[in-house]
């Protein structure tokens, strides 16, 4: 008996959109399950929505191949399809001499990813460029840039309705079983508005997010295999209340796995810093600066590099919750984008873990999955 839809994709944020989109052209039948109202409404619209060089992350990963790879496809679809974004470019700078042989050791590691435009710059190089920053030695990236999430995902969702495609909102994955006993489809089992459903699909994609453990584990592997855990992490932005001085974001030296309270524009020119790092054990989103600590530490961090940085300029924003699947202290990990080969189950591609470079890299994603799901 066929199956009711060829490829159910779980997640309706940027990367399942992408990922389904990818799917829809190659000819399939595909269905998204969003449990949210709208399409990303958690991580994909709760970020600082840059598209990323490529300059951090080690070289031959995932996150380095990808986000290079993504970076170039992003910001043809945007001019193809009329999504709003902007090459503006990034500063990164090191505030202290201390700073400058980890500025050159992340230039040193953008080289070895592919990443051939940087461009060194003195202090007075960087005053020319933006003359409220404060630094005594920067990289310029060209490549990088800011695009506006959702009219990305607003397009992806319409290329693959397009294609016969379609997105489910409001709808929760309750239950999923594995091809086996008799059947060689998945089971996937929904609540939808108070009652219950259940269809079957011949490919699966988990590309849910912070929800991805909890569906990972709904299905039984090998003794060999374990699902990833997701460790949840806040980060909260504060958005500049006056009009920006700025024409590029302004990265500071990272530390550890967390890049520093960087300033970041949006396609309008807004402009807003974050996030900042807190572990947590649940998903909240409320903005928490009760007694102005936050606040106090946002701008102490702000006026290493913008000493400018009027009193009582920042106001509260949004906040986001990354799904890092490595705890605190821990070396940053790679993607994991899980297939048949690493768990042993035919047709299931898993994501975890998928947090920033996720938005740049999310077309190139989209490709490696469909490559996982052949």
């Amino acid at each position: 008996m066929a199956a009711d839809v060829e490829t159910v994709v779980v997640g309706g944020g940027v990367e399942g959109l992408a990922i389904a989109r990818a799917l829809a052209n190659k000819g399939q039948q595909v269905l998204v399950l969003e449990r949210h109202d709208s399409i990303g409404s958690e991580i994909s619209s709760r970020n600082s929505q840059v598209i990323h060089a490529g300059l951090y992350y080690p070289q031959k990963s995932l996150r380095a191949e990808l986000c290079i790879a993504g970076n170039k496809l992003l910001y043809a679809f945007c001019e193809e399809n009329g999504v709003a974004h902007q090459r503006c470019g990034k500063l990164l700078v090191a505030t202290s001499e201390e700073e400058i042989a980890t500025l050159e050791a992340i230039a040193a590691n953008a080289a070895r990813n592919g990443v051939d435009d940087l461009q060194r710059l003195c202090a007075d190089d960087v005053r020319k460029l933006e003359p409220e920053v404060v630094c005594v030695a920067a990289y310029l990236s060209p490549s990088t840039g800011v695009i506006d999430s959702h009219g990305l995902m607003t397009a992806l969702e319409g290329h693959l309705t397009t294609r016969g495609g379609q997105v489910i909102l409001g709808t929760t994955v309750s239950g999923l079983s594995a091809p086996g006993n008799g059947t060689d489809h998945f089971v996937i089992n929904t609540l939808r508005a108070g009652e219950t459903s259940q269809l079957t699909a011949k490919n699966l994609v988990l590309a849910a997010g912070l929800g991805g453990t909890e569906l990972g584990r709904m299905l039984s592997y090998a003794p060999s295999y374990d699902v990833p855990e997701t460790y949840p992490a806040r980060g909260h932005y504060f958005a500049l209340a006056s009009t920006s001085p700025f024409k590029h974001l302004v990265y500071p030296m990272p530390q550890g796995a967390w890049l520093g309270l960087h300033l970041t524009l949006d396609v309008a020119g807004r402009a807003k810093f974050g996030p900042d790092i807190e572990w947590t054990d649940h998903v909240s989103y409320d903005f928490d600066d009760a007694n102005g600590a936050r606040r106090a530490k946002f701008e102490r961090e702000i006026r290493r590099y913008w000493p400018g940085l009027p009193g009582g300029a920042l106001q509260p924003d949004y906040v986001g919750v990354r799904p890092k699947i490595y705890r605190h202290g821990e070396p940053a990990a790679d993607f994991a984008i899980h297939g048949p080969t690493t768990h042993g189950m035919p047709r299931l591609v898993a994501l975890y873990g998928i947090e920033s470079p996720g938005l740049t890299s999310s077309l190139a994603i989209a490709d490696h999955v469909c490559a996982l799901i052949a």
